[in-house]
Formats: C-alpha cells, sequence, structure tokens
C-alpha cells in the first residue's frame, strides 16, 4: 500500500498534539501506516521553509504600538548527544552555564508594553560555517526587515551584554531608533568629559542624583561627539546591570528598571518553544530537515498563543487539554485495567 505523503500542515499538526515524543519514528507509528517514517523523511529533506514563513503567520496578530519593544536574543537548541547532526557546534548556553553542542537561534521578539502581549516575528540559525554570518549579521539584517520591510512601529531595541557592541549600537543610532542594553563590568567608559582616563564601567563613582537619574558618559571607541546616558540597576544583592540608552532625554532610574524588564519576555518565548513544540527534539542529521523542523515549530508556537490570547488561557494549559479526551477515553474504557492482588 502506497503511503500518504505528508504536507507541512501534517507535520506542524503532529507537533501541536505530541506531548512528549517528536521524533518522525513516533509520528509514523500514530499515522496508522497512512504515512511512512520515509515519507515523512522526504518531506522533510526536500521541502524549503524559512523563516519568512513566520511573519507572513503573525502579521495579522499583531497589535502594534508606537511605544513598542524590539528584542533580540540567542539560545541553543540542546543537541549534546546528537553530535553528527549538521549545523551542531559548541557554543555557550545559559541554561547550562558553560559550553554544549547544539543548534544556535537569534530570534526577534515584538513586544506590545501596553498590553504586555508579544510575538516572535524573525529568527535567524547560527550557521557561520555555511553563510559566514556572526549573530550581530542576523540582527542587523533583523532590524534592516522591520524598518524597510515590516514597517512595524516600534520606541526601543533591547538586548543582552553580547550584542552591545559599538557597531550595533551606533547602527540603531543611524536608524533613529533608540537602544536599551546593559554593558560587561569591564566596558570602559569616561564620565569626566575627557578630564580623566576611561576607566571600567563598574569602578564609577556615583551619587545620589547619578543613582536617581543616571549620568550622561562616553563609551570608549564612540565618536567624539556621541554620548549615553548610563543607569545603575541593581537586580540582586548580588548583582548590579550596568544599563545604558541613547536616548539621553531617560531621567528615571524606575523607568529604566521598567524597560529592562521587557528584555526579559525572549526568555519566556524560548522556555515556551522548547516546552510545547519539541522544536530541540529532532534528531535527524540534514541541515534542511533540522531548518524545516524549526520552522515548523515556529509556526506551532504561533498557532497556540494566537489561541492562548483568544481564550485567555496560558499555552501550556492549550498544550495539556489536548490530552482530556485521551484521559476520559482511557476512564470509560481503559486500555490496560487495575488489578488487585
Amino acid at each position: 500500500m502506497t503511503s500518504k505523503r505528508p504536507t507541512r500542515l501534517d507535520y506542524c499538526q503532529y507537533l501541536l498534539v505530541s506531548q512528549i515524543n517528536y521524533t518522525i519514528t513516533n509520528y509514523a507509528d500514530h499515522t496508522r501506516n497512512e504515512m511512512s517514517h520515509d515519507a515523512i523523511n522526504r518531506y522533510l529533506r526536500d521541502d524549503r521553509l524559512t523563516s519568512r514563513l513566520v511573519w507572513e503567520n503573525v502579521r495579522t496578530q499583531i497589535a502594534p504600538s508606537s511605544h513598542g519593544y524590539v528584542v533580540f536574543d540567542d539560545t541553543v537548541l540542546d543537541k549534546n548527544f546528537s553530535h553528527k547532526i549538521e549545523m551542531v557546534r559548541l557554543q555557550y548556553s545559559g541554561n547550562a552555564h558553560g559550553l554544549i553542542k547544539g543548534i544556535g537561534l537569534v530570534n526577534c521578539v515584538y513586544v506590545n508594553p501596553e498590553t504586555g502581549q508579544y510575538w516572535v516575528i524573525d529568527y535567524r540559525i547560527y550557521d557561520p560555517e555555511r553563510d559566514g554570518k556572526t549573530k550581530l549579521d542576523h540582527v542587523q539584517d533583523m532590524l534592516n526587515q522591520i524598518v524597510d520591510h515590516k514597517l512595524l512601529p516600534f520606541h526601543a531595541v533591547l538586548m543582552d551584554t553580547w550584542y552591545a557592541t559599538i557597531d550595533l549600537m551606533l547602527f540603531i543610532d543611524s536608524l533613529q531608533k533608540t537602544y536599551c542594553c546593559p554593558l560587561k563590568d569591564n566596558r570602559q567608559v569616561d564620565d569626566s568629559g575627557g578630564q580623566a582616563p576611561y576607566q571600567r564601567v563598574d569602578s564609577l563613582a556615583w551619587n545620589d542624583h547619578d543613582l536617581a537619574h543616571g549620568k550622561i558618559l562616553k563609551i570608549k571607541g564612540f565618536p567624539k561627539t556621541t554620548k549615553v546616558k548610563l543607569f545603575r540597576v541593581a537586580v540582586s544583592t548580588h548583582r548590579t546591570d550596568w544599563v545604558v540608552t541613547n536616548d539621553l532625554t531617560q531621567d528615571s532610574l524606575h523607568a529604566t528598571q521598567e524597560v529592562c524588564g521587557m528584555r526579559w519576555i525572549i526568555a519566556q518565548f524560548h522556555r515556551e518553544i522548547k516546552q510545547i513544540t519539541g522544536i530541540e527534539q529532532n534528531q535527524c542529521l540534514k541541515e534542511r530537515i533540522q531548518r524545516n523542523h524549526i520552522a515548523c515549530a515556529m509556526l506551532v508556537w504561533i498557532r497556540l498563543t494566537d489561541l492562548a490570547r483568544k481564550t485567555q488561557q496560558t499555552v501550556y494549559r492549550i498544550k495539556h487539554r489536548l490530552l482530556d479526551g485521551d484521559l476520559c477515553q482511557q476512564l470509560n474504557n481503559p486500555t490496560v485495567t487495575m488489578r488487585f492482588a
């Protein structure tokens, strides 16, 4: 009997409903012989899904805001036990707090601060051996897409310390957009107007006015006339962030803390997409299959979050409720019956 040829919709539906096992073998085993493992593998090998699909599927869901934020950060899809998968490379994982073998994703999330809602609008796979691009190149490409093609209104770009480079910050400045990001403790800055040598940002002196309203300074390597506003943000008793912005009118530590809080939304996105879509769990070796699987996982997250907003539920609740029918069926007509000795 000839097996059915799977489609993008079929594969996304599988990722949406599956709860634990997201492998091709598991998919084939649950199609009642309608699709073979080889047919599913051929589909994933031959299709060519790109990040453009994310925008095509999410654009009508977005509630734009002139006060919106564009947030960039990367995550690693853990492939530590699958070293022969193409695109897998050794890289730092924040979750693992160390180096692991995995596939790097640079993601872009749009946040509406008035509603607290957020949407993934773009992503890039970090694969420098094939495209020669750094993570910073990917961020710049995505920013250009937002400004030139997506035409989404936004107030500021939020990003992590790793992205707070001279080139990227000046590029955002050239777009006439605001950025807000923390600096590394050893970043060289000058708050003396050129009267004293550069010093580490964590060695600056702060008075009460500076703590409440920030201080204007120059970062080493920036053009002579380019100044920024720095805030000392106490994250906890053991951690201080040195948050910098090119918005020199920003005058409030409290407002800066609120903006920084928006940056953690992308961490929530990373947690959700890993827990509810199986984005890490495809073990096929070929690059194209991995790329298509990642694209389908993104589309599944978009669908689940849209349902969550419309029904005022969490994505986890919607995902887990898919098991309710099976549980009812097993209670009424159990496949395995309980028995006492």
